[in-house]
């Protein structure tokens, strides 16, 4: 997974887009979706995301992905979970001060973005915390629902 998590930053230029069609394709849905239910969709669209984005990014399926502002680097992968930028602990070459081995998660994601933004070498917001209540539901579906103007979720029980 680790690996892959590094070919994912070094790809993010082309992965962005990818993902960016992805998400147009499914917000097209919307209407299906609706008709069905979201809360019905979840579970198996988390089938197809979580394995799928979980070998491709090592996403902790925290249901509020954010690959696509962080330079396809999850921030979820950081020891400390910060979600929100780096701690602070960042060595000088670039290792996590938990996992000195390990590249923190936000220096990759700087690196990811430079690649999926050329023109703009910045990460220039906060995230905000991860609600853990959204955990292990499908971001993608989360995605449309907020591009319709829905966000809401009922928690699965």
């Amino acid at each position: 997974m680790y690996r892959m998590r590094l070919w994912s930053v070094r790809n993010a230029g082309w992965l962005s887009r990818l993902y960016n069609v992805w998400e147009r394709l499914l917000i097209l849905c919307h209407p299906v979706f609706v008709r069905i239910g979201y809360q019905r969709l979840d579970r198996f669209f988390l089938a197809i995301e979580k394995p799928t984005k979980g070998f491709l990014f090592d996403s902790r399926s925290c249901g509020q992905c954010t690959l696509g502002d962080t330079g396809m680097s999850c921030p979820m992968n950081c020891p400390k979970t910060m979600r929100n930028g780096p701690c602070g602990g960042v060595l000088p070459d670039g290792g996590c001060e938990v996992k000195p081995d390990m590249p923190c998660v936000w220096v990759l994601a700087w690196e990811g973005n430079k690649r999926i933004n050329k023109h703009e070498q910045t990460i220039e917001f906060v995230l905000p915390p991860a609600d853990v209540r959204l955990n292990h539901t499908s971001a993608w579906l989360r995605k449309v629902r907020e591009h319709h103007g829905h966000p809401e979720l009922e928690v699965l029980g």
